[in-house]
């Protein structure tokens, strides 16, 4: 079992580009199969959530080469439409497919996707809103079935602005003859990324980042070489670490606006933040002043993926930080781990009270989710001794070998 070795104390310095983001990236390879035309991705992340995507599109026919940061694809072949519950256990974004196949197949059989336990994230809204496109759908057995021999362009309001809902009736309705609406859409960047690339593939949509999307059904999409937007999450998670650590880190490739949210929270503290064009420079001395309150809302609010980095950086501040978590409820599981390193932290509900400590002290602690994990390594790099990180694959589905970035900024860790 991997994990990683840190030994704490050490500022961090020097420089870090930004591959693309996850949580763009696999929407946009479930898009692609909506042409049989060769599609590229570039500065992609060799992450294992991109491994998983790339081995169910394998599984449905179509052919992929990885040739360094650029995935090429040819769907020529992709005529599949049953996505088996042993490939959609291992990634929650399996479930992005079920609009893409629709669109291309009219028919689809998947089963019920997996991801990181961090509470309960229900498909109800994707089925709710493929019904209102006259698409038929049976759940059995631990499946989905669905059929589009009768989908039709229809107006559908989403009970709560859910980005894979959101990005699954874009793509469904795609094909649509006429004008579909969907209301309460999620506002995320990565949305106006899937708009973006789907556009440049021939689709006719607009709206994304706003509340209302409208889709313009087309006949057909063609293929297209498309650059990913850089992963906010990803830097957002080296902001959190320069600040806790000190140190004078540069981020090259990222959107600021992305983050805005972060930054302006981090623009509490002693941090000096400096932004220009795609480049981010934030220098600190250490240890900060407790932010009083935390609260994770839908974009552009406080992205739930950065709640455990900040915690963690809460863990060490001085003062008492108050984080609401809105979106998951089970996202506090990491508090129990980070406990074991002496940290003060009391969780009720959906409330965690975090009194910050002068010094956490290393030890052995576990992943159970992505950010969560990654937190971990956030917490070690500050913690006197050696702390051990293990179960570290959760921490390799949306991080690239963290290890290799922090070395370069002069972390003392390593991936045994």
């Amino acid at each position: 079992m991997k994990e990683y070795i840190i030994n704490g104390g050490r500022a961090l310095d020097g420089t870090v580009e930004i591959r693309g983001a996850k949580n763009s990236i696999l929407p946009l390879l479930a898009g692609s199969i909506l042409t049989d035309e060769i599609t590229v991705l570039h500065n992609c992340p060799n992450i294992s959530d991109v491994d998983s995507m790339i081995k169910i599109l394998e599984g449905l026919g179509s052919k992929i080469i990885r040739n360094a940061r650029d995935i090429v694809i040819d769907n020529s072949m992709a005529n599949k439409s049953e996505i088996p519950a042993y490939l959609a256990k291992e990634l929650r974004s399996s479930i992005f497919l079920l609009g893409s196949l629709l669109s291309r197949n009219k028919k689809a059989k998947v089963a019920y996707p997996g991801g990181c336990d961090i509470g309960l994230r229900p498909i109800d809204i994707h089925i709710a809103g493929l019904r209102e496109l006259g698409i038929e759908i049976q759940e059995q057995g631990g499946y989905i079935f669905c059929n589009c021999q009768n989908a039709k362009c229809a107006d559908v309001v989403l009970d709560l602005p859910s980005v894979g809902a959101t990005e699954n009736l874009m793509m469904s309705s795609v094909f649509i003859k006429g004008r579909t609406v969907i209301r309460n859409c999620a506002k995320e960047p990565e949305i106006v990324d899937l708009q973006r690339f789907l556009n440049a593939m021939g689709a006719k949509i607009k709206g994304a980042g706003t509340s209302v999307i409208v889709v313009e059904g087309v006949e057909k999409l063609h293929g297209v070489e498309y650059t990913p937007i850089p992963d906010r999450i990803v830097a957002g998670t080296y902001l959190i670490a320069t600040a806790m650590c000190g140190g004078n880190v540069e981020l090259i490739n990222v959107n600021p606006e992305h983050i805005s949210s972060l930054i302006s929270k981090l623009s509490k503290t002693t941090c000096k933040v400096h932004i220009k064009n795609d480049r981010i420079l934030i220098k600190s001395k250490g240890r900060q002043k407790s932010l009083d309150c935390i609260e994770t809302m839908y974009y552009p609010g406080f992205p739930t993926d950065l709640q455990s980095q900040i915690m963690a950086m809460q863990t060490v501040s001085r003062g008492t930080s108050v984080i609401v978590e809105n979106i998951f409820e089970t996202r506090f599981k990491t508090a129990g781990e980070l406990k074991k390193l002496g940290a003060d932290i009391t969780i009720k509900g959906r409330v965690a009270v975090v009194k910050g400590v002068k010094e956490l002290i290393g030890g052995e602690v576990h992943a159970s989710d992505l950010r969560g994990g990654a937190s971990l390594v956030l917490a070690g790099l500050v913690a006197g001794g050696q702390t051990v990180v293990k179960d570290i694959y959760h921490i390799d589905r949306g991080y690239e070998d963290m290890s290799v970035d922090l070395l370069k900024l002069g972390a003392n860790i390593k991936r045994t």
